[in-house]
């Protein structure tokens, strides 16, 4: 993301996870750890797609520290794709290794999206999860967990208007039984080309209103 980006190997069950981390600005001390998930390892997905790198340098700037990393079988991390069972396991073997304790965020794109509902949904009742953010979540394709009511002030879903890979109206049947809003980016795609300032900006305000 920068040249003070700090090169990790964690450990899964598959063996080496590739990860990034990036921290705020020296002096300031770390509000806590977010683990960033990307999308579909099958269709192009690391831990350097622009969402994801725009939801990390979001949390830095309200003094977060960042961690992205692969799944399984993408770059340095071991292992073969697994349809979200075992890359779940390995978001939360992550979240072990950087963020033993204290406050956690967790925020996915697309599949990342995906396996982060049903690592929020895992974690809730373990640990204090400060914020969630699910972008262009994938709930025409996969079986996104349902957020726990409790952490509903604190989950931001955001979804492109014109989201071709994932429409609309898949997130708003996932979101309508639970009475979770939806903020929806007018014109946006699911990468939300041209509009990722938009989107970093947006994650900002939220950050900023669960503080």
């Amino acid at each position: 993301m920068n040249a003070h980006t700090e090169k990790l190997v964690l450990t899964g069950e598959a063996g080496a996870i590739e990860a990034r981390r990036d921290a705020p600005a020296a002096g300031t001390a770390p509000r806590g750890v977010v683990v960033i998930a990307h999308p579909h390892p099958l269709f192009g997905g690391t831990l350097d797609n622009k969402v994801v790198q725009t939801l990390a340098r979001a949390y830095v700037q309200c003094g977060w520290v960042a961690v992205r990393f692969n799944f399984r079988g993408v770059g340095g991390s071991a292992g073969v794709h697994d349809e979200g069972r075992a890359e779940l396991q390995d978001l939360l073997a992550v979240v072990r290794q950087v963020a033993p304790e204290g406050p956690i965020a967790l925020a996915g794109f697309s599949f990342g999206a995906f396996v982060t509902s049903h690592a929020l949904a895992a974690l809730w009742d373990e640990r204090e999860v400060a914020s969630a953010v699910l972008v262009g979540t994938a709930a025409s394709r996969f079986s996104v967990a349902p957020v726990p009511p409790p952490a509903h002030l604190r989950t931001l879903v955001l979804h492109g208007e014109q989201d071709d890979t994932v429409p609309l109206a898949a997130v708003m049947d996932w979101a309508r039984p639970q009475t979770l809003p939806v903020t929806v980016i007018p014109g946006g795609g699911h990468f939300f080309h041209g509009q990722l300032h938009l989107l970093k900006e947006l994650v900002v305000r939220h950050l900023q209103s669960v503080a």
